[in-house]
């Protein structure tokens, strides 16, 4: 069985977990990377096959979906994601894919306040019209997002963001990566729209709690200002862009935008959403 999927991301936290069950599934698939060097682990599992191409470069895409029926467009939220995503839906257009599943954002929208919802929903908006096929997985906050402060959480017992008391539905990428998996082997998705939320809308208070359950040591959640969390950011040399863009996330966070639960994954996984508990016990390991 040759591969028709081409995954884009494919090194990234979502990506390398799609590859992994897609993998695990005996869905054979490629995996467009900008290099080769540092993919062995990608290479190595079975029915992968690497490709290299740029977001960047139409020609090298072109070459890349060549074949391809299905496509898993992602990209970092970068100050050129929007121009890299709309360069892949055309040359995708071009080469004939017939369906696009679109790694979005939980309240993607043109009108946003947030810079990555606008970008994101100029994107939907191109697939829409393209004619191809398509499926928008929209997650909220990922729980993996906590590793990111893996160290202050090890060396400070604290984590820090502009949140206040604010719930949100976080949800867990290894659910994102199972929904993704479905919607690029199953006719079944096309034309959805799905939100991707976890069971319950829970504080960074709360994650803080259940972080100090599972490591039997205390762990702090600190509410900072958004200048607070912006230079923070700047400290460990965050693009300013992103940086903007992330304090513009929390901003919307804080409104109590983002505590909507939807039951999407397990509509379409028939597997309840991991709660956070899960997640903090499954890497309990790397607080350690």
């Amino acid at each position: 069985m040759s591969a028709n999927i081409l995954i884009t991301g494919a090194t990234g936290n979502i990506g390398s977990e799609l590859a992994k069950q897609l993998s695990a599934q005996g869905v054979p698939f490629r995996a467009m990377v900008r290099s080769l060097k540092g993919t062995e682990a990608l290479a190595a599992l079975s029915g992968a096959t690497l490709v290299t191409g740029d977001l960047n470069d139409p020609a090298s895409l072109q070459q890349a979906l060549q074949g391809i029926e299905k496509a898993f467009l992602l990209t970092s939220s970068s100050e050129q994601a929007e121009t890299q995503q709309l360069n892949f839906v055309k040359a995708a257009q071009e080469a004939g894919v017939r369906h696009i599943v679109k790694l979005s954002q939980f309240a993607a929208a043109k009108d946003s306040p947030v810079r990555f919802l606008r970008y994101h929903a100029v994107v939907e908006e191109a697939i829409q019209r393209s004619g191809m096929a398509y499926t928008f997985l929209r997650p909220n906050l990922f729980m993996q997002g906590l590793l990111g402060f893996r160290d202050t959480i090890v060396h400070k017992s604290a984590f820090f963001a502009a949140i206040g008391n604010a719930k949100i539905s976080m949800v867990d990428i290894r659910d994102i990566a199972a929904v993704a998996a479905a919607a690029l082997t199953s006719n079944k998705h096309h034309n959805k729209i799905y939100d991707l939320t976890g069971p319950a809308a829970i504080t960074h208070a709360e994650m803080a709690a259940q972080l100090s359950n599972v490591l039997g040591r205390t762990i702090q959640f600190i509410d900072v200002t958004p200048a607070e969390m912006r230079h923070a950011l700047d400290s460990v040399g965050f693009p300013a862009w992103q940086a903007d863009g992330l304090i513009e996330d929390y901003a919307h966070y804080a409104r109590g935008e983002a505590a909507v639960v939807a039951n999407s994954i397990e509509e379409v996984t028939d597997r309840p959403a991991r709660d956070f508990g899960m997640f903090a016990r499954d890497y309990a390991g790397a607080f350690k």
